[in-house]
């Protein structure tokens, strides 16, 4: 298990970030504010999907007297993303909000900062402080950027700790993975406030893939990072797969791990398909296992023997294996359903016994 940084703890909500707690799944709407119904029904998804708070865009007074209809309407904690007109942070804390996401670079130097901040101290509600590249404070553009983000970000917490708001979380982040990674490190270095670990602008389903897991499982690997938030230009449902894997491949997770082969000349299945088939069913079960899905016996038990169960195809037949053993064997065609039902035999087990 991963030595995680120790934080201060601070609540969102019912739930909390930072010291021992575990890393939080996060996203944010992609729908118009002002469209309720839409707003409510995509909560919903990413609820479903995995995602535990929830940012939403308060860009103007006209979505306003829909907040706390949203609100009310949510299972997890909403975050109040606020850019360039503080009043709507006052907006959004009365509405019953349980997070404000301010970007103190898009603010000047708003005298209602202070209000802000005081107004949710005494509504126990936690801020995020983010940074990223465009968002510097001219004291700092002439350094490396990185050395510019951590210096900000210090800059503006120090601000908001002198109105006496505390529950603060951090984000550093770039479109680029190293001056994100460098950023964070730098200021992880010298606090202790929780982090929020995300590579901002990260692209479409494939770039964000390959940035977001670089940048933000380094930084997880440093033990550093409370939350999360995957970035990808599309639809948000796309991210919360992404962030699960991420987490569940550091640990950081409970959850059922896929092991397949990339294929080749020897496999005589379509092997892309079944792995597909069992990593869906292994995305439905809450249980710890470790499944593989090979495609010939090169890559089968021997080289899957760390797996607690698995399939492995041959010309004709193929055998189910579990921990390296061989323990039936049986046509190809009958050999993906056989895996299902024996993950679902033992899932069902550690749900009864968890129970």
């Amino acid at each position: 298990m991963l030595k995680r940084r120790k934080t201060r703890r601070v609540r969102i909500g019912s739930l909390y970030i930072g010291s021992t707690e575990p890393v939080l799944i996060q996203s944010m709407t992609n729908t118009d504010t002002g469209d309720i119904n839409a707003t409510i029904d995509q909560i919903r998804a990413l609820t479903e999907a995995g995602c535990e708070a929830v940012r939403i865009a308060v860009p103007d007074k006209r979505v306003v007297g829909g907040l706390t209809r949203i609100k009310a309407a949510a299972t997890v904690p909403l975050i109040a993303d606020i850019h360039f007109d503080l009043s709507l942070a006052l907006d959004a804390l009365a509405a019953g909000f349980d997070k404000l996401r301010i970007n103190p670079g898009t603010l000047g130097n708003s005298r209602l900062l202070r209000e802000v901040a005081r107004a949710a101290v005494d509504q126990d509600v936690s801020i995020r402080v983010g940074v990223n590249s465009g968002s510097i404070h001219r004291g700092y553009a002439n350094l490396p950027m990185h050395e510019a983000l951590a210096k900000s970000a210090e800059y503006y917490c120090q601000q908001l700790e002198s109105f006496g708001c505390h529950n603060l979380v951090v984000s550093l982040k770039s479109s680029s993975v190293e001056q994100t990674v460098l950023a964070t490190r730098l200021f992880a270095a010298s606090s202790d406030y929780p982090l929020h670990l995300g590579v901002t602008e990260a692209g479409t389903l494939s770039g964000s893939v390959i940035k977001s897991s670089i940048g933000i499982g380094t930084l997880l690997v440093d033990g550093i990072g409370d939350t999360i938030r995957v970035s990808v230009t599309g639809s948000p449902l796309e991210e919360i797969p992404i962030a699960r894997g991420i987490l569940r491949s550091l640990n950081l997770r409970p959850g059922s791990e896929l092991v397949s082969c990339p294929t080749c000349g020897r496999c005589s299945f379509p092997l892309a398909e079944a792995a597909q088939q069992v990593e869906e069913r292994l995305n439905k079960n809450n249980c710890q296992l470790k499944v593989a899905v090979m495609g010939c016996a090169v890559n089968g038990p021997g080289e899957a023997k760390e797996a607690d169960l698995g399939i492995a195809f041959g010309p004709h037949k193929g055998v189910l294996f579990a921990k390296g053993e061989v323990v039936k064997t049986m046509p190809n065609s009958k050999l993906v359903k056989e895996l299902l039902t024996r993950i679902e035999h033992v899932c069902k087990g550690d749900q009864e016994r968890r129970d």
